[in-house]
């Protein structure tokens, strides 16, 4: 702030710039850090961890929540074909606070509520928060400034921390990839994970029919909850087998099966999706958590003309309708759990042993 005061010499005005008082910070801060490649013991909780400081077009965030992703479980075991400097803090869906600005950075203010995209986009800067990047599991995070989207009023920052992997991926995957429209009928496979939980919210309320698939009865309930029409109980029923009964097999005449299956899975359900998909059905697919060489049978692929569709991340803009939808309560995040710092393994455990509904949290 600018206060004035007269010279006692020459009676000028001389203004004077006072720097707003700001809360000092530690140059050490609390942090879980992956230390190297392996099993959950190779997290280690620090609370002498080094601070981040600011450069030339960065800021640095103080870390409201970071959520979790199997990413942060594949970083840790470490990844083919990535390099991953180690020792490094994993978490790359991170919302909190503007703590400090770097130099030439404008149109961010101290204390801002913000959304990290984890994607740094900015040519050299490339890379991803949590991987090739210190992430989340922190006090403090440093980002680049055109990284920053603002949260909106209404929105807490636990719900923006919960969106860019899971929410943002299968927003993306739906809509621009997938082109789902309403009264078309949906399967997702793996529906219970963060971004399957995600697929059958974003599917609801693009006005889709939803059949979910999870692995107990209890997870079904819970989605039904969410919005899935019905539940198919994949260590009971094979779930091919589930939706010809309820649906009818496909024909190449047209009707039976569903428009669209979500296959995120990957492994032995490729082959089983495909008979899933009614004539001119597209599957739709961002990972392979259960295997990537996938076998394709192709009778079905041109008798059927399917489309295999694959989609790769989100987009800044989408993070931001997805922020506004939640402002609008239309959509709200499924946080299943909330953990601190130093239990970071454990929180990873129960994405590990498939114990969660919706998204895990870590907040410092």
């Amino acid at each position: 702030m600018r206060q004035r005061r007269r010279s006692p010499r020459q009676g000028a005005l001389v203004l004077l710039w006072i720097a707003p008082l700001r809360e000092p910070r530690n140059p050490i801060m609390r942090a879980t850090v992956t230390v190297a490649h392996g099993d959950r013991s190779q997290l280690v909780y620090r609370p002498d961890y080094p601070d981040p400081i600011a450069g030339p077009g960065e800021v640095i965030v103080a870390v409201a929540a970071t959520a979790l992703n199997f990413h942060d479980i594949f970083t840790r075991r470490g990844m083919p074909g990535i390099k991953i400097p180690l020792p490094v803090i994993v978490g790359s869906d991170i919302a909190g606070t503007v703590a400090s600005l770097g130099a030439g950075v404008t149109g961010w203010s101290i204390g801002e509520r913000v959304l990290v995209d984890p994607v740094s986009r900015d040519g050299p800067n490339f890379g991803m928060l949590g991987e090739v990047k210190d992430g989340g599991r922190a006090e403090y995070c440093k980002a680049q400034a055109t990284q920053l989207l603002r949260v909106p009023e209404g929105v807490s920052l636990e719900a923006a921390a919960s969106l860019p992997l899971a929410y943002g991926t299968a927003h993306r995957m739906l809509t621009t990839r997938g082109r789902v429209a309403a009264g078309e009928r949906i399967l997702v496979l793996g529906a219970s994970g963060g971004v399957g939980v995600a697929c059958v919210q974003i599917g609801k309320l693009l006005g889709a029919e939803v059949i979910a698939c999870a692995s107990s009865e209890a997870k079904l309930d819970r989605l039904k909850a969410l919005g899935a029409d019905a539940g198919i109980n994949y260590a009971e029923t094979n779930f091919f087998e589930a939706v010809k009964e309820r649906y009818g097999k496909p024909r190449i005449s047209g009707g039976g099966g569903v428009d669209v299956v979500v296959n995120f899975t990957g492994g032995d359900t490729w082959l089983d999706s495909q008979k899933c998909v009614r004539l001119g059905g597209r599957i739709l697919t961002c990972g392979a958590t259960a295997g990537f060489n996938l076998a394709t049978d192709a009778r079905y692929l041109w008798t059927f003309e399917q489309e295999l569709i694959g989609s790769n991340g989100w987009t800044p803009e989408g993070l931001m309708e997805l922020m506004e939808w939640i402002a609008a309560g239309r959509l709200a995040p499924e946080i299943d759990r909330v953990f601190p710092l130093p239990e970071a393994a454990e929180a990873e455990r129960l994405l590990e042993d498939r114990e969660v509904v919706g998204k895990v949290l870590i907040k410092p």
